[in-house]
Protein backbone atom coordinates (compact mmCIF):
# COMPACT_ATOMS: atom_id res chain seq x y z
CA UNK A 1 0.00 0.00 0.00
CA UNK A 2 1.19 3.53 -0.79
CA UNK A 3 -1.35 4.88 1.98
CA UNK A 4 0.76 8.02 3.69
CA UNK A 5 0.76 7.66 7.52
CA UNK A 6 0.13 11.14 9.09
CA UNK A 7 -1.10 11.80 12.64
CA UNK A 8 -1.08 15.96 13.06
CA UNK A 9 -0.87 18.68 10.77
CA UNK A 10 -1.36 19.34 7.30
CA UNK A 11 0.13 17.43 4.83
CA UNK A 12 1.52 17.66 0.82
CA UNK A 13 2.34 15.48 -1.22
CA UNK A 14 3.46 14.70 -5.08
CA UNK A 15 3.81 10.99 -6.65
CA UNK A 16 5.70 11.24 -9.76
CA UNK A 17 5.74 8.00 -12.04
CA UNK A 18 9.06 7.69 -14.36
CA UNK A 19 8.25 5.87 -17.57
CA UNK A 20 10.75 2.83 -18.45
CA UNK A 21 12.90 2.18 -21.87
CA UNK A 22 10.86 -1.01 -23.21
CA UNK A 23 13.40 -3.48 -22.45
CA UNK A 24 12.56 -3.00 -18.76
CA UNK A 25 9.34 -2.39 -18.26
CA UNK A 26 8.89 -6.13 -17.52
CA UNK A 27 11.23 -6.08 -14.30
CA UNK A 28 9.87 -6.72 -11.15
CA UNK A 29 7.84 -3.75 -9.52
CA UNK A 30 9.46 -1.94 -6.73
CA UNK A 31 8.52 0.83 -4.07
CA UNK A 32 10.53 2.73 -1.86
CA UNK A 33 9.76 5.42 0.60
CA UNK A 34 12.01 8.03 1.44
CA UNK A 35 11.65 9.69 4.68
CA UNK A 36 11.85 14.10 4.33
CA UNK A 37 15.31 13.51 6.56
CA UNK A 38 16.49 11.15 3.83
CA UNK A 39 16.71 13.62 0.91
CA UNK A 40 19.65 15.32 0.59
CA UNK A 41 19.14 19.19 0.94
CA UNK A 42 21.19 22.12 0.28
CA UNK A 43 20.96 26.02 0.61
CA UNK A 44 21.78 28.46 -1.89
CA UNK A 45 24.01 31.76 -0.77
CA UNK A 46 20.06 33.46 -1.86
CA UNK A 47 18.76 31.17 0.91
CA UNK A 48 17.24 29.18 -1.74
CA UNK A 49 16.21 25.62 -0.26
CA UNK A 50 16.67 22.79 -2.54
CA UNK A 51 15.70 19.22 -1.44
CA UNK A 52 17.33 17.20 -4.23
CA UNK A 53 14.87 13.48 -4.28
CA UNK A 54 16.37 12.47 -7.93
CA UNK A 55 19.43 13.12 -9.91
CA UNK A 56 22.12 15.37 -8.86
CA UNK A 57 22.01 19.61 -7.62
CA UNK A 58 25.08 21.90 -7.49
CA UNK A 59 27.20 18.57 -6.38
CA UNK A 60 24.80 17.34 -4.19
CA UNK A 61 23.64 13.74 -5.26
CA UNK A 62 19.80 12.94 -4.60
CA UNK A 63 18.22 10.10 -2.68
CA UNK A 64 17.54 8.19 -5.78
CA UNK A 65 19.69 7.29 -8.94
CA UNK A 66 17.79 5.78 -12.30
CA UNK A 67 20.76 5.43 -15.43
CA UNK A 68 17.92 4.54 -17.82
CA UNK A 69 16.41 7.80 -17.42
CA UNK A 70 18.56 10.13 -15.58
CA UNK A 71 15.81 12.12 -13.64
CA UNK A 72 16.20 15.01 -12.01
CA UNK A 73 13.71 15.45 -9.46
CA UNK A 74 14.24 19.25 -7.23
CA UNK A 75 11.78 20.28 -4.85
CA UNK A 76 13.11 24.41 -4.79
CA UNK A 77 11.87 27.04 -2.09
CA UNK A 78 12.65 30.30 -2.94
CA UNK A 79 12.35 33.88 -0.73
CA UNK A 80 11.02 36.61 -2.86
CA UNK A 81 13.41 38.34 -5.18
CA UNK A 82 15.88 34.90 -5.06
CA UNK A 83 16.85 33.74 -7.85
CA UNK A 84 17.83 29.70 -9.01
CA UNK A 85 19.83 28.56 -11.86
CA UNK A 86 19.82 24.68 -12.72
CA UNK A 87 21.83 23.29 -15.28
CA UNK A 88 19.98 20.60 -17.34
CA UNK A 89 20.97 18.71 -20.01
CA UNK A 90 20.21 19.94 -23.65
CA UNK A 91 18.16 17.15 -24.73
CA UNK A 92 16.22 16.33 -21.35
CA UNK A 93 12.60 16.81 -21.32
CA UNK A 94 12.08 19.29 -18.32
CA UNK A 95 9.04 21.25 -16.03
CA UNK A 96 8.16 22.42 -13.38
CA UNK A 97 5.35 22.98 -11.07
CA UNK A 98 4.65 25.65 -8.69
CA UNK A 99 2.78 24.68 -5.59
CA UNK A 100 3.31 28.07 -4.07
CA UNK A 101 3.77 31.87 -4.83
CA UNK A 102 4.75 32.68 -8.08
CA UNK A 103 8.32 32.83 -10.00
CA UNK A 104 9.20 33.74 -13.50
CA UNK A 105 11.15 31.81 -15.60
CA UNK A 106 12.27 33.11 -19.30
CA UNK A 107 10.02 36.08 -18.73
CA UNK A 108 7.07 34.00 -17.99
CA UNK A 109 5.37 33.95 -15.11
CA UNK A 110 3.95 30.76 -13.65
CA UNK A 111 2.01 30.96 -10.75
CA UNK A 112 0.78 28.23 -8.32
CA UNK A 113 -1.08 25.36 -9.81
CA UNK A 114 0.70 26.07 -12.76
CA UNK A 115 3.11 23.92 -14.45
CA UNK A 116 5.43 24.94 -17.25
CA UNK A 117 6.89 23.14 -19.74
CA UNK A 118 10.64 24.17 -20.55
CA UNK A 119 12.17 24.06 -24.01
CA UNK A 120 15.04 21.45 -25.14
CA UNK A 121 16.85 23.47 -27.34
CA UNK A 122 20.01 22.51 -28.46
CA UNK A 123 21.77 25.76 -27.20
CA UNK A 124 19.85 25.38 -23.94
CA UNK A 125 22.14 24.59 -20.99
CA UNK A 126 19.71 24.84 -18.04
CA UNK A 127 17.06 26.92 -16.49
CA UNK A 128 17.01 30.42 -14.09
CA UNK A 129 14.31 31.00 -11.64
CA UNK A 130 13.31 34.22 -9.75
CA UNK A 131 10.82 34.38 -7.39
CA UNK A 132 8.13 36.70 -7.77
CA UNK A 133 6.73 36.21 -3.87
CA UNK A 134 7.95 33.11 -1.20
CA UNK A 135 7.65 30.19 -3.51
CA UNK A 136 7.94 26.57 -3.58
CA UNK A 137 8.21 24.26 -6.78
CA UNK A 138 9.02 21.03 -8.18
CA UNK A 139 11.95 20.83 -11.39
CA UNK A 140 11.95 17.62 -12.70
CA UNK A 141 14.08 17.13 -15.69
CA UNK A 142 14.91 13.35 -17.85
CA UNK A 143 16.26 11.83 -20.65
CA UNK A 144 13.83 11.09 -23.12
CA UNK A 145 13.16 7.48 -24.39
CA UNK A 146 11.96 8.39 -27.73
CA UNK A 147 9.43 4.86 -27.64
CA UNK A 148 6.09 4.85 -28.55
CA UNK A 149 3.98 5.16 -25.46
CA UNK A 150 0.44 3.84 -24.99
CA UNK A 151 -1.33 3.98 -21.60
CA UNK A 152 -4.50 2.33 -20.32
CA UNK A 153 -5.86 2.16 -16.65
CA UNK A 154 -2.82 1.49 -14.57
CA UNK A 155 -0.32 0.50 -17.37
CA UNK A 156 1.95 2.02 -19.42
CA UNK A 157 3.59 0.28 -22.30
CA UNK A 158 4.88 0.53 -25.96
CA UNK A 159 1.87 -0.86 -28.02
CA UNK A 160 -1.83 -1.76 -27.98
CA UNK A 161 -0.95 -5.52 -28.11
CA UNK A 162 1.30 -4.90 -24.77
CA UNK A 163 -1.24 -3.38 -23.27
CA UNK A 164 -3.91 -6.26 -24.23
CA UNK A 165 -1.41 -8.85 -22.73
CA UNK A 166 -0.87 -6.58 -19.42
CA UNK A 167 -4.55 -7.00 -18.59
CA UNK A 168 -4.32 -10.83 -19.70
CA UNK A 169 -1.57 -11.19 -17.47
CA UNK A 170 -3.24 -9.28 -14.13
CA UNK A 171 -6.48 -11.03 -14.78
CA UNK A 172 -4.63 -14.36 -14.90
CA UNK A 173 -2.98 -13.35 -11.37
CA UNK A 174 0.15 -12.97 -12.96
CA UNK A 175 1.02 -9.99 -11.04
CA UNK A 176 0.66 -11.45 -7.37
Amino acid sequence: SEMPEQENGRMEGFQLWLNLPARDKLVAPAYRDIAANQIPAFTTVEHVLVRVVAGESHGVPGAVQRPHTAPLYLDVQLPVAASFQQPLPAAHNAFLHVYRGEISVAGVTVQAGQMAILDNEAVADGVSLTAQSDSCLLLIAGQPLREPIVQHGPFVMNSTEEIRQAFADYRAGKFA
